[in-house]
């Protein structure tokens, strides 16, 4: 067989393996990495922290090493620690460990994602460089086909969020693209209030995974046919989320309606204290008790202790355990 057959054979073989994956619904949470007060790694709560998600919030699926878990602000072998540990514990208790592994240099995102692999992780992601940006659309799947050429056994994930890259291609354009080029291309995380973009993809492209990632306006991207979620509140508000994605599912509009309000509240709360990821690392290590530690620099945490009684309060309202 002469190569190009042979690499075509392969493609065939990848894709095969690809779509019969079970597909990924429901919520995924966003893992926080836990840290030490020196913000170095402190992996022994993640064992604690899969626990707490599978018993307190009913989530059984997570994305590793992304915004949430300051995935860019870590070394190379720090991420390969975390993805490590993560599955080492998750497994047989978990349904799925994503890896994000998307880097600003392209082999620092290869040598992540043959690690995942290696490691026993269920598929990986991978979010566009966001300093040397892609100059096309077809040089952003170009780089994302060498990245999951790496890991030709496991699913991929593109990441898209916009509002951190500024690589505001649409979706739907590059969905086409990445099917023809990347034979384990299994989905998006889709962060971005872009439903118009979301909708298209979902309605084009059925065969895939499009997992949306705004937390607060969840309920819009079910309407438009959403197969799960990614996000950072659902380490804490899962439970809540999953009774949200309920009355959807049974046709109670209002019940629905009624919970992402809540959940928006909560949030309208925090984006007024001017809050972000520093101070939800801090919630989250107020509501579920187990210490994830400090932001690292560059981040800062402006949540003093006064508030924390309101916060616990806030969440106890909305999430009971």
């Amino acid at each position: 067989m002469g190569s190009s057959n042979w690499n075509l054979g392969c493609d065939r073989v990848f894709l095969i393996m690809a779509s019969a994956v079970r597909r990924l619904k429901g919520l995924v949470a966003a893992t926080f990495t836990p840290m030490t007060t020196m913000s170095d790694l402190n992996l022994p709560v993640i064992q604690q922290y899969v626990d707490y998600l599978i018993e307190k919030q009913n989530v059984r699926n997570i994305f590793v090493n992304g915004t949430t878990g300051e995935g860019m602000s870590l070394s190379v072998q720090e991420r390969k620690m975390l993805a490590e540990e993560w599955v080492k514990h998750a497994k047989n208790k978990m349904d799925s460990v994503m890896v994000h592994v998307g880097c600003l240099s392209l082999e620092d995102s290869k040598d992540l994602a043959a690690h995942a692999a290696s490691c026993g992780a269920d598929a990986i992601s991978a979010v566009s460089p966001s300093f040397i940006k892609p100059s096309s659309q077809d040089a952003l799947v170009m780089y994302l086909k060498e990245v999951a050429a790496a890991a030709p056994s496991l699913p991929f994930y593109y990441y898209h969020i916009p509002s951190l890259t500024g690589v505001r291609y649409q979706v739907f354009d590059l969905m086409g693209k990445m099917q023809k080029e990347i034979p384990s291309f299994r989905g998006v995380k889709f962060s971005d209030v872009n439903l118009m973009d979301f909708s298209l993809c979902i309605h084009n492209y059925k065969e895939f995974d499009l997992l949306y990632g705004v937390d607060e306006q969840l309920l819009g991207a079910l309407a438009c046919g959403a197969h799960g979620a990614v996000g950072s509140t659902y380490n804490y508000l899962g439970k809540t989320t999953y009774k949200m994605m309920a009355a959807f599912e049974k046709g109670d509009l209002l019940k629905a309606q009624e919970l992402q309000h809540t959940i928006q509240k909560f949030m309208v709360y925090v984006f007024d204290m001017g809050w972000g990821l520093p101070e939800f690392k801090q919630i989250m290590s107020l509501n579920s008790g187990i210490d994830m530690g400090p932001a690292r620099l560059p981040l800062l945490s402006s949540l003093q202790p006064e508030h924390h009684e309101s916060v616990k309060s806030k969440l106890k309202q909305l999430n009971p355990l």
